[in-house]
């Protein structure tokens, strides 16, 4: 089946360029990749950093997708319907 939440995720600007933002603001920079959130341009690490940011932003917050904040990736993915686009 077709995920909705994939093709409605629109562009945002990121609120960092310097990386995950939690991470940063706990003094922390362990993480291993970053994600945006593309409902409101969240940055935060991956579920192989060791804080999981991004799925902890979507566990609060709700908003369904992120796409890789890495040069040279362009993939998505629902967390809703765990999809990857």
């Amino acid at each position: 089946m077709a995920c909705t939440h994939l093709a409605e995720a629109g562009t945002v600007e990121p609120q960092s360029t310097e990386g995950c933002q939690d991470c940063l603001a706990a003094g922390h920079h362990d993480w291993v990749h970053l994600r945006l959130c593309l409902s409101c341009g969240r940055v935060g690490c991956c579920d192989s950093s060791p804080a999981k940011h991004a799925s902890a932003h979507f566990r609060d917050a709700g908003h369904p997708v992120i796409k890789s904040f890495q040069p040279g990736e362009e993939w998505r993915w629902c967390f809703v319907d765990e999809q990857l686009g």
